[in-house]
């Protein structure tokens, strides 16, 4: 799409610059490198020489997609794209990265964050993908009440020492690291007494879905704290009889204490926020702030320990005790769940479907982890984030209310990286104490290596090296950090690497253009370090488009088979008779046919229907080459000469290119088909071609009516042409380079592309068209179909074969359109005559449905325009047919010389000199 523009801007004389450019690091390219080795390689493989085969991967991709988008017939800068592996784009990241880091945007913290097993690194949401169809191991767990407060000691002091905290968890692995039971304030809360189970309900009915837990069936259940609101749920959900004893605010459980089920700890009740409703669960929450960025917010107000005993593979380490070595997604999430149960601890375990976060590269569950991490801080800067995206045209609009919604509740960024393929953190740490070292000194110190030698350097080169003059005596004290920086930080650079370190390049960019998915991605990630580094947002629009689907409204995958591949819809496939090769203009077309604020289908049939629409229009182009063989620029008769029909055509042509010309402007490409579509269907080749066959082929080579119609033909061809052109460049380089004449530009130059021909330019005149002349050719296009319709009858009744063997006879109430028509079947053009138009030999409007000539026609019919009826009928024509022009006329016979000839057609015979061939492109 942003080609289909930029191509549009070229022809209206503007240089555009489109550079491209492509995320060279992250995991992706990682694990397709260590993919691709055995065992013993990966075991030889340093971080050097990852890097050096990620970036031989890369720069291949790069180099082979590059071909497919040239292929395509995309225009752009493709022998200066911007890679984020370029030592320059890299150095200018590094310095956005500084500014951030200067301003107080940058921090390292210890904080729960999306963490990837399968990847061993943190993520940033942007980085995660949620699936539909995931079941996690959902529980309702009991903690046993231990203490409250002084204060509070009457309020639960009968039911001591027999008192619990019900809680509800879809990860049990996160159990070990309990450090609270978050309840809210502002609910209701009820001492709940066990009194029988359902007789419908059993521990061991063997429902996979749903299974009681040991506690049930012990004889006397302990009391617990649920959210009033959720005690009818939970009674119906377990099968058992619930009776309030007591109930009490959520304030009033604030620093009760439980004894934690696992390390046998006492824990405290703490007041949460928001997210405890009663809406799921038992409206108490166990809070583990090593796990949960809620629980974490929560866990700083009270000063819990932030504790997440799970490595980077995801498995429980030896602060798990007994579960050491155990993977917390799998059979680390079971252990757990048997010791709560064989505790006493668990009154149901239940399947629970819901929406759960994946790693959108390996496609498998994420956790949140506490990890020490480094994050941008968009407190402070989301305002100012918040008030950029209301200067910005978003296309669609509603898109500013998705970056919004996104922008406003957005966490801190996790911006590191566990990986060895990216861009590195310029920090060094103390090897004593572990404080980080990063100051505007040894950044731009790294920056100037970086540029100069590329982000290798900072794994070759020693930290004595790597650090500023002034650092090298204490160089021994610090080494250099590990961690790279998410890729989203990489892509979200690029107005500082591209705009910032291109000539001619101007900041900010007019347009970024990607997918909806991008709102939390590409277009974000520029924005908030835009806006955190220069203040602004580096784009002035922004289109987002939607995503492909299969011709059935199906997500596109190999294993369905439906996947439709660019390459094969321009070259073909295997079986050419399956999968034939459309070329890139088809596919250029369809992209122009679609709308794509929102998903859109593509397939076998959708092509086909793009490759007749294709062909009817190249099929029209032909048409106009074909008829303009012998045209000259000469023969151009001037606008106050043509006929009213001409002038008429070119007021359509005018509004056609004026209308393609705002949906260019507004990025409505599927407006654009639509109106070329009609306008080569209906307007030309239904009606305009159609009548213009005979003046063409048969009212001589010289004759005025050919001439003027040559010369709206030619206006046809030279707009056409060009505004096509974005969309189908081949086709419309292929018309240029076979006009039969030469075009010449305000300038005086020739244009020997189509490109360099420029827009067409509003032509004020044909526009001027009388407004009661459009309000006239529209009555008598509708006139011409109606006629028609009469013609079909006296078709199916045999009267006529031809429409040449009919004679019209119309009667029309309205004196004024009465008198216009009989004008028309009078004029001294042939190109304005009514039977012309009407494509049959005479037209006769009558005065009266009295007339006797009437009664004897029995093929008729009537309708009504504005209120005036119209009455048509149809009966053979008079005279004999011309054997040249196949029209009837009475003329004919009376010709010595031609008999057979109508009078027309002798006049022409007799000085017409023998015509050339025909030329027109294949």
């Amino acid at each position: 799409m942003c080609c289909l523009q930029s191509q549009k801007q070229l022809l209206q004389n503007y240089k555009v610059h489109f550079v491209p450019g492509w995320d060279c690091h992250g995991l992706p390219i990682e694990l397709k490198v260590l993919q691709s080795l055995d065992q013993d390689a990966r075991k030889d493989l340093t971080p050097l020489k990852l890097r050096a085969k990620a970036a031989k991967f890369a720069k291949a991709t790069v180099k082979a997609q590059m071909s497919s988008f040239q292929r395509f017939g995309v225009w752009a800068d493709w022998n200066n794209p911007y890679l984020t592996l370029d030592p320059k784009y890299e150095a200018a990241q590094i310095e956005v990265f500084g500014e951030m880091a200067l301003k107080g945007h940058i921090y390292r913290g210890r904080k729960p964050v999306h963490w990837s097993p399968s990847s061993s690194t943190a993520l940033a949401e942007a980085e995660l993908e949620y699936p539909e169809g995931h079941v996690s191991r959902s529980i309702y767990a009991l903690f046993r009440m231990v203490s409250t407060p002084s204060s509070k000691d009457i309020l639960l002091e009968e039911f001591f020492p027999d008192i619990c905290l019900a809680i509800w968890t879809t990860t049990p692995w996160t159990v070990p690291a309990n450090a609270a039971v978050a309840v809210n304030a502002k609910l209701q809360y009820a001492v709940v007494e066990a009194k029988s189970l359902s007789e419908d309900v059993h521990p061991s009915a063997g429902n996979k879905k749903k299974r009681l837990g040991n506690i049930v069936t012990e004889p006397k259940m302990p009391f617990f704290i649920v959210a009033s609101d959720l005690v009818p749920t939970l009674e119906a959900k377990w099968g058992i009889k619930l009776v309030v004893k007591k109930t009490l605010s959520g304030s009033d459980l604030e620093n009760c204490r439980y004894v934690h089920p696992i390390n046998n700890m006492e824990c405290p009740v703490v007041i949460g926020g928001d997210y405890i409703t009663t809406e799921s669960g038992t409206g108490l929450v166990h809070t583990a702030p090593g796990h949960g960025l809620e629980d974490y917010v929560t866990g700083l107000k009270y000063g819990l320990p932030i504790y997440s005993p799970v490595d980077d593979d995801g498995k429980f380490t030896e602060e798990a005790g007994q579960f050491n070595g155990l993977d917390v997604l799998g059979d680390g999430n079971a252990a757990v769940v048997k010791y709560l149960d064989e505790k006493l601890s668990i009154i149901m375990e239940e399947s629970y479907e819901h929406k759960y976060p994946y790693d959108w590269r390996t496609k498998k569950p994420t956790i949140f982890r506490a990890t020490e991490q480094w994050f941008a801080s968009v407190e402070g800067f989301r305002q100012a984030a918040m008030d950029a995206i209301g200067h910005v045209k978003w296309i669609p609009a509603q898109a500013q209310n998705r970056i919004s919604s996104m922008t406003s509740s957005r966490s801190d960024w996790c911006i590191s990286r566990q990986r060895t393929w990216g861009l590195p953190i310029p920090v060094f740490y103390h090897v004593t104490s572990r404080e980080p070292l990063m100051n505007k000194e040894t950044i731009d110190h790294i920056k100037s290596i970086i540029a100069q030698k590329g982000s290798d350097a900072w794994w070759h080169m020693t930290v004595e090296d790597l650090l500023p003059e002034e650092y090298r005596d204490t160089a021994s004290e610090y080494e250099k950090g590990t961690d790279t920086m998410d890729v989203w930080f990489d892509s979200g650079s690029s107005w500082a690497a591209v705009l910032g370190e291109r000539d001619g390049l101007n900041f900010p960019a007019d347009l970024y253009l990607e997918g909806t998915d991008q709102h939390r991605g590409w277009f974000q990630s520029s924005l908030l370090t835009s806006i955190a580094a220069k203040g602004k947002a580096p784009y002035s629009s922004i289109i987002t488009h939607g995503f492909v689907l299969d011709e059935k409204g199906l997500k596109m995958s190999k294993s369905l088979g439906n996947v439709v591949d660019p390459h094969t819809i321009i070259e073909g496939g295997k079986n050419q008779k399956e999968a034939p090769g459309y070329g890139a203009d088809i596919m250029r077309l369809w992209v122009s046919s679609v709308d794509y604020t929102g998903d859109v289908m593509i397939g076998p049939q959708i092509l086909r229907q793009m490759s007749d629409v294709y062909r009817k229009l190249r099929g029209t182009l032909r048409y106009l080459l074909g008829n303009l063989h012998d045209w000259k620029v000469e023969n151009a008769v001037s606008y106050q000469e043509l006929p009213m029909i001409d002038r008429h055509a070119l007021f359509q042509l005018e509004n056609v290119v004026k209308n393609i010309r705002e949906g260019y402007e507004n990025y409505q490409f599927f407006k654009i088909f639509q109106i070329v579509q009609r306008f080569v269907n209906v307007d030309l080749s239904n009606f305009y071609f159609d009548i213009a066959k005979d003046r063409l082929y048969v009212g001589g080579t010289t004759s005025f009516t050919r001439r003027s119609c040559q010369t709206v033909l030619a206006a046809h061809l030279l707009s056409l042409s060009r505004v096509i052109a974005p969309i189908l460049p081949h086709l419309a380089e292929d018309v240029w380079q076979n006009l039969p004449f030469q075009y010449t530009i305000k300038d005086g130059s020739i244009a020997g592309f189509v490109f360099e021909s420029k827009w067409p330019s509003v032509n004020e005149k044909w526009l001027a068209f009388p407004a009661e002349e459009v309000d006239f050719w529209g009555k008598v296009l509708e006139l011409r179909t109606e006629v028609n319709k009469v013609l079909e009858i006296a078709r199916a009744g045999k009267l006529i074969g031809s429409s040449l063997e009919a004679k019209v006879y119309l009667h029309v109430s309205d004196a004024s359109l009465a008198s216009r028509l009989l004008e028309m079947c009078s004029v001294n053009n042939d190109a304005d005559a009514l039977h012309r138009i009407f494509l049959t030999s005479q037209v006769e409007v009558v005065p009266s449905l009295d007339h006797e000539l009437v009664q004897n026609i029995s093929h008729t019919g009537e309708y009504v325009v504005e209120d005036d009826r119209v009455w048509i009928g149809v009966s053979r024509a008079d005279g004999s047919k011309c054997e040249r022009c196949w029209n009837y006329s009475p003329q004919v016979g009376s010709f010595t010389e031609h008999p057979t000839l109508c009078g027309r057609c002798f006049n022409v015979v007799g000085i017409q000199p023998t015509p050339a061939m025909a030329a027109a492109i294949s």
